[in-house]
Parts: C-alpha cells; structure tokens; sequence
C-alpha cells in the first residue's frame, strides 16, 4: 500500500499549498515594510529565488511597486526597495515627480 507521500497529486498539492502561503507572506511583509527582495528573505525565511519569482507575478498582477532605488541593508548593493502597499507606492513615487 502506497502513502500519500509517494503520491505524485499529494505532492503538487503540497507544493501548491506551500506557493499560496508563501506567496501570502511576501505580499503581507512587503505590505508592511518597504524593503529589498534580500531584506524579505532574510526576514521572512522564504529563499530570494521564491521571492523573485513572486515578485514577477505580482508586478504582473498590478499589485507590486518599486519605490526607489537605493542601498540594501543587507547586501550593501543597490536594490529596488519594493511594496505591495498602494498607499506608500503613490506616495513615494509622486514625491520624485516633483
């Protein structure tokens, strides 16, 4: 008898389940802080190559902004400083208008 663990669907659903939440905690820490993609790694756990991925669906999706680019605090290079807030988005990016 086969566990579920060896069932290829229950290990797309838990990958998939995995994505969502993932996903879920990006937008939410980007919500709440204005930070580079390597700050929401270190500070959320989810590997920068998860977050640069969700990063393009949800700047695909119309619900990512950059909001200027300046000096990471954790690499110390350059990086976008990114939020999923619209509020601090328009903000940010009417101030440069200016």
């Amino acid at each position: 008898m086969k566990s579920q663990h060896d069932n290829p669907l229950h290990k797309r659903q838990s990958e998939d389940t995995e994505f969502k939440n993932q996903l879920k905690t990006i937008f939410q820490y980007f919500k709440e802080h204005i930070s580079t993609a390597s700050m929401a790694a270190a500070a959320t756990g989810i590997p920068q190559k998860n977050i640069c991925r969700y990063k393009r669906d949800l700047e695909q999706a119309g619900r990512l902004w950059e909001v200027e680019k300046k000096i990471c605090k954790h690499t110390g290079f350059k990086a976008w400083y990114l939020t999923t807030n619209p509020e601090k988005a328009t903000s940010q990016n009417q101030l440069q208008l200016f």
